[in-house]
């Protein structure tokens, strides 16, 4: 399947670089955030985060692994033109995994916290939409 935009047009190109813009900043913060997640001490991460002490480690793993899987579903389908839907599908992934970071924020109240991942999943939401392809 093609790219979802025909770049012709200024605004094509404009969209086309803003959705490029928007995937690399979420690959980079759910690579990093991934790979925190995979290999800092769970003491480590719950003095920066909250909810990691809160949760079994094995759990806290297994999201820093699907960040991870996330971040790079992000770009390497669209930069290789191997299967670039992939990339609508790991967004989408992501954009889940999001909201349920904002219930489990909501559930303890932690009302600052709901707004990163509120916005992380807004912006994951925005790449699958844009990367879908054309159903014509």
């Amino acid at each position: 399947m093609e790219n979802t935009m025909a770049i012709g047009s200024t605004t094509d190109r404009k969209q086309h670089t803003t959705v490029w813009l928007v995937q690399g900043f979420l690959s980079m913060a759910f690579l990093i955030t991934g790979v925190m997640k995979l290999t800092m001490p769970q003491e480590w991460l719950a003095a920066i985060m909250t909810w990691p002490g809160k949760m079994p480690v094995q759990f806290v793993r297994l999201i820093g692994f699907a960040e991870l899987l996330g971040a790079l579903g992000l770009v390497l389908p669209m930069l290789t033109g191997i299967r670039p839907i992939l990339t609508s599908y790991a967004a989408f992934g992501l954009m889940v995994l999001m909201i349920g970071a904002t219930g489990y924020h909501l559930m303890l109240f932690e009302g600052a916290m709901m707004l990163p991942s509120m916005i992380l999943g807004a912006m994951a939401a925005y790449v699958g939409v844009r990367r879908m392809p054309d159903r014509r």
